[in-house]
């Protein structure tokens, strides 16, 4: 079995290159000591589940803090070492209903996760937002059945929160009549990443290709085969039209990462520009370059954990370009030797 390579491009400065990494597998979060957790006589309600604040959806600018708590629960979503102090609401739907619950706007290093009535975790997430801020997206919740949101931290970090739990609103992306696709296999529990994985593979087809307008993808999360938390990168190849500039336009179902990457060099690629495209939000790149050139394009998600803490979760995107190739499905060399 081939070895799946992490490759992780934090240190790769090149010319004006961002520092991004580009890797499929969740980098380790550092160790951090936090100074230790003591209880305030002044503490807001719900400690623990037994005085749990009760709430009501949706919940719009909730606000709190974890400071003076104590750490009462934790689950390792992808990360351990936490001794945080955590809070709890409870809610109880009057319908079945899919929620998104978000901390954006808190001041330090959340965690956030569910727990049914009987205390099975039903969905966790750490890092969403790049200042380690976290959200659940798509909560599944049955009507009439309470459920604990727990605010945590990673490490021992405490500090302000932002709390809101709104309906789901789904994002569908269709893919376009006759677009090219990308062809790659569905991610499952254990999937080893042979295709377009740029240099985050040893796979037999390292770069897909992009040589049409219209353009479909998959991409998601998945675990290995020994359970690490891995996201799908696609790096693709592009040929620069006669225009002298590749521009590509973006939506996808999650919010999406779109690099162009250079020097085209698996030791020291890094990232030229990006954008973000998703959820069902457009974003463009204008790539410039020389007619008959070649550039590195990689399209994956903005995070390394599912949006609803699934362990397998997939999701489309679709591309737009000035590309004026033929539309074809894109085939592995076992589906064409699968015709014959």
């Amino acid at each position: 079995m081939r070895k799946m390579l992490v490759f992780v491009m934090m240190l790769a400065l090149v010319g004006s290159a961002m520092a991004i990494d580009l890797g499929n597998q969740a980098p380790e979060k550092p160790v951090v000591t936090y100074p230790q957790n003591i209880p305030s006589d002044m503490r807001q309600g719900g400690d623990t589940i037994l005085d749990a604040v009760e709430v009501t959806l949706p919940v719009v600018d909730g606000s709190g803090t974890t400071v003076g708590y104590n750490d009462d629960y934790d689950e390792v979503c992808p990360y351990t070492q936490s001794t945080s102090p955590d809070v709890v609401y409870t809610v109880t739907p009057d319908a079945d209903v899919s929620v998104d619950i978000d901390l954006l706007g808190s001041t330090y290093d959340t965690k956030l996760y569910v727990y049914d009535g009987d205390l099975n975790l039903i969905a966790c997430n750490d890092d969403f937002y790049p200042d380690y801020v976290s959200k659940l997206e798509q909560v599944a919740l049955m009507g009439g059945t309470q459920y604990f949101v727990i605010v945590d931290g990673y490490g021992g970090d405490a500090g302000d929160y932002v709390i809101n739990i709104t309906e789901f609103e789904p994002c569908i992306i269709e893919c376009p009549a006759g677009a090219e696709l990308e062809g790659e296999p569905p991610l499952e529990a254990g999937y080893e990443d042979l295709y377009n994985g740029g240099c985050n593979t040893e796979g037999a087809t390292p770069f897909g290709t992009i040589t049409s307008m219209d353009f479909c993808g998959v991409s998601g999360w998945y675990p290995s085969a020994d359970g690490s938390a891995f996201r799908d990168t696609d790096w693709f190849e592009i040929v620069v039209p006669d225009e002298g500039f590749v521009e590509v336009f973006g939506d996808a179902e999650q919010p999406t990462y779109m690099f162009e990457l250079g020097p085209q060099d698996c030791d020291n690629a890094a990232v030229i520009q990006q954008a973000i495209i998703g959820p069902c939000t457009e974003n463009s790149l204008v790539i410039p370059g020389t007619p008959g050139d070649t550039i590195w394009f990689w399209v994956g998600p903005t995070t390394f954990e599912a949006p609803d803490g699934s362990d397998v979760y997939e999701y489309n995107y679709v591309l737009n370009t000035n590309l004026e190739g033929v539309a074809t499905e894109a085939q592995s060399w076992s589906n064409v030797k699968g015709l014959f």
